[in-house]
């Protein structure tokens, strides 16, 4: 039937059955307006992969009986299975359970905690996509925003809006003790969208969905925020206490920052230097921010526990750094060795 109508409508019986074969299929020919307009659509087929649905769980006093008490969302930000959520999700639970797009189940733990900012950082053992991470400060007013979550526990769920405020000061919220400057959206979000992402066109995760004041009011901690919380101010206990911040790496940061820095090393491990305070021995040395510890006193360093390890009961260190492309030897004597 369908080629006895070929020929009134102009087309070969063949083309006729490839046009009907083809809508059967639901393609999208590159002519059409699903396919030109669907920028949303796009940026969800990026992103879903890397974001999780999570249960929690608490043990019920007395008969010790496993209970699911609340849900939540998280986004993955390490291919080695490290995962962003609200801290404020994780509250009380004694397991949490990772589910990803793929439907695929594991137990997490929790790897840092930060209450005041309301970030957490849970782990799953398995290889993964990552998210990564807009700068939140380059947002404006007006931009479209992605929110995906699992409301309700339903997993998956996007919604959509705009940027309706760059900075809410979490005082306006009634939050007294909070220095937060919130996104604010219209994207709507219910409760376990908390630790969802919420993603720029670009699919760059541009803030935490946390809180919802009434239907098209929500808001988001931003993700600079959760960059602050992923390199947070470690105090080593040796000659490299002048070092205000080091941080293992993550890849979502490597990428992030060879966006940033055309020069950035082109290293898969080290220990980035995020600022040297001057005046300090460090900085005497030639120590830089912005370079790379690849080892010191000739032990190749790839967190921040071996720079511990390899700092222990050292006068004199010899520090190997990736300054651009180019590796650098600093001897650094430190003022008091603990």
């Amino acid at each position: 039937a369908r080629c006895l109508l070929a020929p009134r409508l102009g087309l070969g019986c063949w083309q006729a059955l490839w046009q009907w074969w083809s809508a059967q299929r639901g393609s999208v020919p590159p002519d059409s307006l699903r396919y030109k307009f669907n920028f949303i659509a796009n940026v969800v087929e990026k992103i879903a992969p890397a974001v999780v649905h999570l249960e929690l769980f608490h043990r019920v006093p007395y008969s010790g009986q496993e209970v699911l008490a609340s849900s939540g969302s998280g986004f993955i930000v390490s291919e080695e299975g490290l995962i962003i959520t609200n801290a404020h999700v994780l509250t009380n639970k004694q397991r949490i359970k990772v589910e990803l797009k793929s439907g695929d189940q594991y137990d997490a733990k929790i790897q840092d905690i930060d209450h005041k900012l309301d970030i957490a950082l849970i782990k799953i053992d398995t290889a993964l996509p990552v998210l990564m991470l807009g700068r939140s400060s380059e947002l404006r007013p007006g931009e479209f925003v992605v929110a995906l979550g699992s409301p309700f526990s339903l997993q998956n769920t996007v919604t959509t809006g705009i940027v309706s405020s760059t900075q809410r000061g979490g005082k306006e919220l009634g939050l007294k003790d909070s220095d937060m400057e919130y996104i604010q959206t219209d994207a709507i979000i219910n409760y376990g969208n908390s630790g969802g992402p919420l993603v720029n066109l670009d699919g760059e995760v541009i803030g935490i969905n946390t809180l919802k004041v009434t239907a098209g009011i929500s808001f988001a901690i931003p993700s600079d925020r959760i960059r602050q919380f992923l390199l947070p101010t470690l105090s080593v206990p040796s000659a490299l206490q002048d070092v205000q911040t080091i941080s293992d790496f993550l890849p979502s940061l490597i990428h992030e920052l060879r966006r940033r820095d055309k020069d950035f090393p082109d290293l898969s491990s080290g220990v980035y230097v995020f600022e040297v305070i001057q005046g300090t021995a460090a900085a005497s040395a030639g120590v830089r921010d912005g370079d790379v510890i690849i080892s010191i006193n000739g032990r190749t360093v790839t967190s921040t526990t071996d720079v511990s390890e390899a700092t222990k009961n050292s006068n004199t260190l010899s520090i190997v750094v990736r300054r651009g492309n180019e590796d650098m030897i600093l001897t650094v004597t430190p003022d008091e060795i603990d």
